[in-house]
């Protein structure tokens, strides 16, 4: 996978050097997943990414099936969410709002 990221604007540091990160994409691997569920201690968070892939409404039971696992430590959790706040403001700045909330039969799935 080519990214234009390779090289990343060298950032100042305390003590006056600045690292160069060079971002390593050889091992890089995509999946997706639209079931998450994180879990934590007191030194890591744990995501866990799956999919539900029950399309029919009304089931009694759903079927997840679990395909990765990500263990940060909650330095690292914190700026993910950071990150991830940056992300979903700018979305719904340019799309309109997210309704995450839980969907009432019936409701239109784009909502």
């Amino acid at each position: 996978m080519v990214d234009d990221r390779k090289d990343s604007p060298p950032t100042q540091r305390a003590g006056g050097a600045t690292p160069k990160i060079r971002w390593d994409d050889s091992s890089l691997k995509s999946s997706y997943a639209n079931v998450c569920n994180v879990s934590s201690t007191r030194e890591e968070v744990v995501l866990v990414f799956g999919i539900n892939q029950a399309w029919e409404r009304g089931q009694n039971e759903l079927h997840v099936q679990l395909t990765d696992r990500i263990i940060l430590s909650p330095f690292a959790a914190k700026r993910l969410a950071g990150l991830l706040a940056n992300v979903v403001r700018e979305y719904e700045s340019r799309f309109g709002a997210l309704n995450v909330e839980a969907r009432r039969p019936g409701d239109p799935l784009d909502q």
